[in-house]
């Protein structure tokens, strides 16, 4: 019988990171600092491990690569990696690199595109979300001379805000703001600018400027994001995003409701609420901070409780 697979996240010390994912979700985290939980993630740097069933204790990359027919998927790698970021100090400026770029420049490693779901935002909490630059040759200029204020573009933020952040485009999340991010399985990150900020040991953070001037989109491209929003019975999704790399969805669960069928393995993270899963004659309880893979196949499911997820797949 299929189960849902339910994962122990991974949690990253990060220089900007605070205490909100113990606040806000309640978990266990390491300390003060901490910035990033690896929800559902099989990448090298930090592995979720099974909490159930069968295949309890073993990390996700190893179940993909020993249960191939769970995912029935084409990627060579678990193609996805779900986060939750904790931005108690503004994060540094960076860009991500495309497939092409990052598989010959990176030993073979995805690119990153990416995707925000504002998970709490303080009052007046922004991000940068792309550049000013017309061409290449203004971009290295205004790099060089430290123009950050007019090369950066800030966007005000509020919870329940949805962002698409492609590979090539300049971004960050500034203080105050906690997502849940979907993206691409990847560690590569180039920084632009970190606000001239020491580390622990009092040292300046490395810039990668030549990889990311190659790698940013010039002039930005915003790609327009359209949401649709389907209502059933106890059941709303809103899908934010559909395409070669992932679907985003969001649902909201109000009493009981039938859970449309899973062709593909799906990604459930409980953002908000508490509830249960029914499935072949099998109760599962899903509480705030729970994120679970329901495998290919999985069957007829129903969701029960007041609940809010966030539900991706390829």
């Amino acid at each position: 019988m299929n189960q849902p697979i339910f994962l122990q996240p991974v949690f990253q010390e990060r220089i900007w990171g605070g205490t909100k994912l113990k606040e806000l979700f309640g978990y266990e985290i390491p300390n003060d600092h901490t910035g990033e939980c690896w929800a559902v993630s099989a990448h090298p740097n930090g592995q979720s491990v099974v909490k159930n069933g069968p295949y309890k204790g073993i990390p996700l990359g190893e179940l993909w690569n020993a249960h191939p027919e769970l995912f029935c998927s084409e990627s060579a790698v678990f193609p996805l990696l779900t986060k939750i970021l904790d931005a108690s100090d503004d994060l540094s400026v960076q860009v991500h690199p495309d497939d092409e770029y990052a598989g010959k420049h990176e030993n073979g490693e995805l690119g990153k595109t990416e995707c925000w779901y504002i998970v709490d935002a303080e009052p007046g909490a922004a991000i940068i979300y792309g550049h000013e630059a017309e061409t290449k040759e203004q971009l290295i200029q205004m790099i060089q001379d430290g123009r950050w204020n007019e090369l950066l573009t800030k966007v005000p933020v509020k919870r329940g805000d949805f962002f698409y952040v492609p590979s090539g485009t300049i971004h960050a999340l500034g203080k105050g703001i906690v997502v849940l991010e979907t993206q691409q399985s990847s560690d590569t990150t180039y920084r632009v600018y970190d606000y001239d900020r020491r580390d622990k040991d009092g040292n300046l953070r490395d810039l990668h400027l030549e990889k990311a001037i190659d790698v940013t989109t010039v002039p930005q491209a915003y790609e327009p994001v359209t949401y649709t929003t389907k209502d059933s019975s106890g059941l709303s999704v809103t899908t934010f995003v559909s395409n070669a790399f992932f679907t985003v969805e969001k649902w909201t669960v109000s009493g009981t409701a039938q859970a449309p069928a899973n062709a593909k393995y799906t990604i459930c993270s409980v953002l908000e609420g508490s509830g249960r899963l029914h499935a072949q004659g099998v109760e599962y309880p899903l509480a705030k901070g729970e994120h679970f893979i329901l495998p290919v196949d999985f069957g007829p499911y129903t969701l029960e409780g007041d609940l809010m997820l966030i539900i991706s797949h390829e």
